[in-house]
């Protein structure tokens, strides 16, 4: 794997595999480490077969932050955040939890979160702490009103390395 390749390692709470598709590094800054990947990349969720991604995408990882977000260009989400444990590394991959809520940010700047049906099996299934619950509930209201007000990273900066990354593909065509 060239050393700009970051693997993106997303588990559910039992440790079984939810999303794995793999980003290039794009850059850093106060917010975390930029991720990107053209259109066309593997993805894969779970079992299912690889299928591959339509839009050019950028990733944020945060330090220590309980959610991870991406963008994307021309897609129907023009922000996608999903709620997360904190992120773990292990050389070049990047393991999280996924806890299910998501916050969305359509192309239209509605914004919603999806999943809390999901969100509400998996307590009893996987036997959510309390705690875990009490967190991905704190979290996700606090990013619903960030994304709403576009708070960095959810204002100008994400739709900056969106751009840059979209530059890269322009390049490369």
């Amino acid at each position: 794997m060239p050393d700009d390749l970051v693997q993106i390692d997303f588990r559910k709470w039992d440790g079984t595999r939810h999303w794995q598709f793999a980003m290039r590094r794009l850059g850093e800054d106060e917010h975390g480490l930029w991720l990107w990947s053209p259109p066309g990349t593997d993805m894969q969720r779970g079992r299912e077969p690889v299928r591959q991604s339509r839009h050019t995408n950028v990733k944020l990882i945060p330090t220590d932050k309980w959610w991870t977000a991406i963008w994307s260009h021309e897609g129907r989400e023009q922000l996608y955040v999903d709620v997360i444990t904190p992120p773990r590394w292990t050389g070049s991959t990047v393991t999280m939890i996924d806890i299910d809520l998501d916050v969305v940010r359509w192309a239209d700047g509605k914004v919603e979160v999806l999943d809390e049906d999901e969100f509400l099996e998996h307590q009893k299934e996987y036997s959510y702490p309390p705690r875990l619950i009490d967190t991905a509930r704190a979290v996700t209201a606090r990013l619903v009103l960030a994304v709403e007000a576009r708070h960095e990273p959810f204002g100008s900066v994400g739709a900056a390395w969106l751009e840059r990354a979209v530059a890269l593909v322009t390049d490369h065509d």
